[in-house]
């Protein structure tokens, strides 16, 4: 049986500014957005090609509320693979986007880190070929 990562749940404050920043400022696509209920929608994005989808999931309650932007404890939670690492850093820098890390060549590739528009740590990254 192969087996493989289909999409991953990270809480979001709204749709709609989650939304806009996926898929304006980092480039992802909007696969879906189904309305539900009256409160409810199923909004996956990803970055194109990828065949691992992030499901934007709307915080229902206080408690999901607290854990907006710290779903890993403050550590990174994803890793965002590119095949250009410094297009890509120049493109969110001009978008605004945080980076809290400056970029660095590691064994593994050229790293950097980012926060998303709550604070989740995301790593970008461009392996080594």
């Amino acid at each position: 049986m192969k087996q493989q990562l289909g999409q991953i749940s990270l809480l979001v404050r709204d749709y709609d500014e989650a939304i806009n920043f996926y898929t304006h400022v980092l480039g992802f696509e909007l696969l879906e957005d189904t309305q539900l209920s009256e409160t409810k929608r199923w909004v996956r994005v990803s970055p194109p090609s990828s065949t691992c989808h992030l499901l934007l999931a709307k915080a229902a309650n206080e408690a999901q509320e607290k854990q907006i932007g710290m779903q890993a404890g403050g550590r990174v939670m994803f890793f965002l693979y590119t095949d250009d690492f410094y297009r890509d850093y120049e493109n969110y820098i001009s978008k605004g986007v945080e980076f809290i890390r400056e970029p660095a060549k590691e064994e593994f590739g050229i790293v950097s880190v980012f926060k998303d528009l709550y604070g989740n740590l995301w790593d970008l990254i461009q392996p080594v070929q």
